[in-house]
């Protein structure tokens, strides 16, 4: 039996694909313990997998960040939390080896900053999580982070090459909480969160299918590459009673959602609900914060606060969502034509893919209006050859391979080695300058 600790960071789609994962090992006989903030402790016991919160918890604070989807600003925000929840995923990693003792293997994404400081200091082995093709930031196939992505695609290969190798400007947002953590631990520094602490050498671990996104030549030699997760707890929560009934009433419904963590979400709702108007369809919203509805819905729209998308999808005529990793891939498997709405993050990159599948269309939240999304959201209901492709599409992705070979990979990765690596830059900073 060997220990796990998973340590993601961020909202339900960053963290329901670790709970996948503690399953899975918690199968093969392992001791796992999820780290995260308070509010997923409910979800993660019901998946039979420990659960032990951070000593401070942010997340509130950040999902209520004005900026978090902002289509500029969004990441920023996102690694500026990041980094400040550096000391409590450190604390909180030391708070269980003190009880648990040494863990066999930290997993962990990118941005949870303290298990990369506590894999440098204790030597313990780090297999970051990849759960998303943007996290890979490959000069031969360049994700869609922002539109300038565009115009760095137009240039040589070998141009792409040095630009991207070059300090991330996100950085700026999470260095020096994570230095501070650093001092306090007598860990080196990086100069570059990006270039320095960002795929592990003992192994990263890819959480999407190549036939989504296929390997390039600069991807990590030491990854795994596997199918989504799907996890969206499906078998710990039935579909809703009201839900239930309204799908037994009538046509297949649209589906619109915005993200599980999502409050600024108004427009998005005023939009899909004119459009329900206008083409005279049943619709369901899915949001944990209904005070984004408007008021006065008409009975053929159903508002919901959850429900577990493999269960309810195959229910559906199209899906109109944000484009998160794990919204998409539920909607793959469904067979289902989507309209991504993208904001910030993973999204603009995943509706690009969804277009370049054949799939589903894509928009941003600025052009996401009545006028804007009508016409699209008319051909994802009506074209047969998009929803033709999306059945095609769904058979492959219900191909899913069996977990042993993944948790022997994972598995594979407990013994570990002499010292850490990290790409070196200049030399850092003496641990008595760093602010």
């Amino acid at each position: 039996m060997k220990k796990f600790l998973l340590l993601p960071h961020g909202t339900s789609g960053d963290v329901y694909p670790f709970i996948w994962l503690g399953r899975r090992l918690r199968e093969r006989g392992h001791q796992v313990t999820l780290i995260s903030p308070q509010v997923f402790e409910a979800s993660v016991l019901d998946a039979g997998v420990d659960f032990m919160p951070l000593p401070h918890d942010e997340h509130e604070e950040m999902c209520s960040h004005p900026d978090l989807y902002h289509s500029a600003k969004g990441m920023f925000v996102a690694y500026g939390f990041a980094g400040r929840a550096t000391r409590q995923y450190a604390d909180a990693i030391e708070a269980w080896i003190a009880r648990h003792g040494r863990p066999d293997l930290l997993l962990a994404p990118v941005i949870s900053f303290g298990a990369w400081l506590m894999h440098l200091k204790l030597k313990i082995p780090l297999v970051t999580v990849q759960l998303h093709p943007m996290s890979f930031m490959s000069a031969y196939e360049v994700p869609l982070l922002n539109p300038l992505v565009r115009w760095l695609r137009l240039l040589p290969v070998l141009v792409r090459k040095v630009i991207l190798s070059l300090p991330s400007p996100f950085d700026i947002t999470a260095l020096v909480p994570v230095w501070k953590v650093c001092l306090r631990h007598q860990v080196r520094p990086p100069l570059s969160l990006w270039v320095q602490w960002y795929h592990s050498t003992d192994g990263v671990l890819a959480l999407f299918p190549a036939w989504y996104a296929r390997p390039q030549p600069d991807w990590p030699k030491e990854m795994l590459q596997w199918d989504f997760p799907l996890e969206d707890l499906a078998l710990e929560n039935a579909l809703p009673a009201d839900l239930v009934t309204f799908l037994d009433k009538g046509g297949k419904p649209v589906l619109f959602t915005a993200g599980t963590a999502n409050r600024f979400a108004h427009e998005f709702f005023k939009t899909a609900a004119e459009l329900a108007s206008r083409l005279h369809i049943r619709a369901v919203f899915v949001t944990r914060y209904p005070e984004q509805i408007p008021a006065g819905l008409p009975s053929s729209i159903l508002v919901v606060s959850y429900a577990a998308f493999g269960s309810l999808l195959p229910h559906a005529a199209a899906f109109v969502h944000h484009g998160g990793i794990g919204t998409l891939a539920q909607s793959l498997v469904a067979g289902l034509p989507q309209l991504i709405v993208s904001m910030c993050h993973d999204q603009p990159d995943n509706g690009e893919r969804i277009e370049r599948l054949g799939v589903g269309l894509t928009l941003g939240m600025k052009d996401f209006t009545a006028d804007g999304a009508e016409p699209l959201l008319r051909r994802l209901i009506e074209d047969p050859v998009m929803r033709k492709r999306a059945g095609e599409l769904a058979v492959l992705a219900r191909q899913r391979a069996a977990p042993d070979a993944l948790m022997k990979w994972l598995e594979s990765k407990c013994s570990p080695k002499s010292s850490p690596s990290i790409p070196q830059l200049n030399k850092p900073p003496s641990f008595a300058t760093v602010p």
